[in-house]
């Protein structure tokens, strides 16, 4: 007899959830299959396609560019253009020298703990969060340590919570604002205190702005306005609307340019070719006027929604500045949020996210809802949705 073959799984594995808003989707299109009219509210992807001009330009460079390799840093055009867009938007100045276009916000992320962490060390940050900012830390076999954060902190890691985690393992933090799941930011005096404190422990800053250009009733802003020692990490998939074309960047220190560039060139080869000859067109006037045409029908989403929740039972302590998400207390209406949610989408066809997905406080009292819908689906889906509690409660 043959010997049985061995499962062998890495330990990292272990720690490396599934993705549960993929779930939900997985079983949406299964509805969908068989005929059902859903309403998605789950992804964390805009509805609007990605704007003409981009398109036009990707168009252009398929006739008129080879479709070769680049830069592992990315085309010096590009990297040259979102030089000037930090100065023309945000009167901030970055060597294009320090900016790497990445194979989408993640490879950013990833590479970002690769030049940073050995094993065992530590990164701090929100919980709730963005669940694959822990994968990224387990992949480089670092720990991430999860602090529960709430209300009172507009559910962000402040200056506090830095200050009484650190320890002798920890090397990094990592904020995000504005943030997914929360859609909350974090204020310029309290990203000075804590970058101010994570500098005090010899540590590094990395904030997450991959929503930056989404907020409403604020305007955006950049953390680069207050020091340029820190990684920070964005994207064209959300302001911009090109998630399918993967393509961000990563802002780091000059000393870490070659460290990413050697990671970059081994993990990704270089971004993608057209994708990053199409972004060249993200920072003309014409994109930014559709853009924020779009973002002000973000706004209008959001100000629909927010007290149509809130007439359905659900608690929402905190109004989301930014991004395109609710992150609201679901405990009133059910004591668990998995559940709920798998019975909104079963019985009245309306996808959302259970907080599973984005960490370990409280995630059964909480779902996130993305307005990534017209108003008229999204009216549809409260009706929707308050039949559902009505019948379940009647």
């Amino acid at each position: 007899m043959k010997p049985e073959k061995l499962h062998r799984l890495a330990a990292r594995m272990a720690h490396i959830a599934p993705f549960e808003v993929m779930e939900i989707q997985t079983a949406a299109r299964a509805l969908e299959r068989q005929g059902k009219d859903v309403i998605h509210m789950e992804i964390g992807e805009p509805d609007f396609t990605t704007p003409q001009p981009i398109i036009d330009a990707a168009i252009k460079a398929l006739s008129d560019k080879p479709m070769f390799y680049t830069s592992a840093l990315g085309i010096e055009p590009l990297r040259e253009a979102i030089a000037h867009f930090y100065w023309n938007k945000y009167h901030v100045k970055i060597s294009s020298d320090r900016i790497i276009v990445t194979a989408g916000s993640s490879a950013a992320l990833l590479m970002t703990m690769g030049v940073l962490l050995n094993a065992g060390d530590e990164v701090l940050m929100a919980d709730p969060g963005y669940p694959c900012n822990r994968h990224f830390v387990r992949a480089m076999e670092g720990v991430p340590k999860t602090i529960p954060v709430g209300p009172d902190s507009d559910y962000q890691l402040a200056a506090q919570h830095i200050g009484a985690n650190w320890n002798e393992r920890s090397v990094a933090a990592l904020v995000a604002s504005p943030s997914n799941p929360t859609g909350t930011l974090v204020a310029v005096d309290e990203l000075r205190r804590i970058h101010a404190e994570v500098m005090s422990h010899g540590g590094t800053l990395i904030v997450d702005e991959i929503y930056q250009g989404l907020t409403y009733g604020v305007a955006p802003s950049t953390v680069l306005s207050i020091a340029d020692d820190m990684f920070v990490i964005n994207s064209f998939s959300k302001y911009f609307q090109m998630t399918g074309w993967r393509l961000g960047w990563l802002v780091v220190p000059p000393q870490y340019v070659r460290e990413v560039e050697k990671l970059a060139q081994n993990l990704f080869i270089s971004p993608s070719t057209p994708a990053q000859y199409a972004a060249l067109a993200a920072f003309d006037a014409e994109t930014i006027n559709i853009v924020e045409q779009r973002r002000i029908e973000f706004q209008a989403r959001r100000d629909f929604l927010m007290p149509a929740l809130r007439g359905l039972g659900f608690e929402i302590p905190v109004e989301p500045q930014g991004a395109f998400y609710i992150y609201a207390q679901s405990d009133r209406i059910a004591a668990d949020s998995f559940a709920l949610s798998r019975r909104i989408l079963q019985d009245a066809h309306v996808a959302i996210t259970p907080g599973k997905d984005f960490g370990a406080n409280a995630p059964e009292k909480h779902i996130r809802i993305a307005y990534t819908q017209t108003i008229p689906r999204l009216t549809e889906a409260i009706a929707r949705m308050s039949t559902h509690l009505q019948n379940r409660t009647g």
